[in-house]
């Protein structure tokens, strides 16, 4: 079950991760799995014209915090503690890529997605990506 929709994830991202506004676009959003669209750009480029890896990395990154999050609310402190990431193919210049990430395993402490990066309009990966996250302990409450 979603804690937040599209929209609230969206606009809590906006709050408190406002360097990435400019970069990412939740395109779809169910339990469990999110499609985020990186906007490509001109700065996203490596010589040679292709989206730096540093750049998908933070794709896949930003897709399984941005999951994680509207899977167990406002937890801004959620933090990667693990990422494998694997490139396969030089992705397709000129065209955005799509994140498509799902929750392996959503624990108390531990949360576990699983990333495929691809470019719009091609159906063969870029690069698939694993990543662990550390959520944050509930806040406990006061005690006199």
């Amino acid at each position: 079950m979603l804690v937040l929709e599209r929209d609230e994830l969206a606009a809590y991202l906006d709050e408190v991760f406002p360097q990435v506004r400019d970069d990412f676009r939740i395109e779809r959003l169910s339990p469990g799995e999110i499609t985020l669209r990186l906007l490509t750009d001109e700065r996203h480029l490596r010589p040679g014209g292709t989206v730096s890896g540093p750049v998908m990395f933070a794709l896949a990154d930003v897709a399984v915090y941005a999951l994680v999050l509207a899977m167990i609310g406002r937890q801004a402190l959620a933090v990667t503690t693990n990422c494998s990431i694997d490139f396969m193919r030089k992705p397709a210049a000129g065209r955005d890529l799509l994140a498509g990430a799902k929750l392996l395993k959503l624990g108390r402490t531990l949360a576990v997605g699983d990333v495929l990066i691809r470019s719009e309009g091609n159906e063969a990966p870029v690069a698939r990506a694993t990543l662990t996250y550390s959520i944050p302990p509930a806040p406990r409450p006061d005690v006199g």
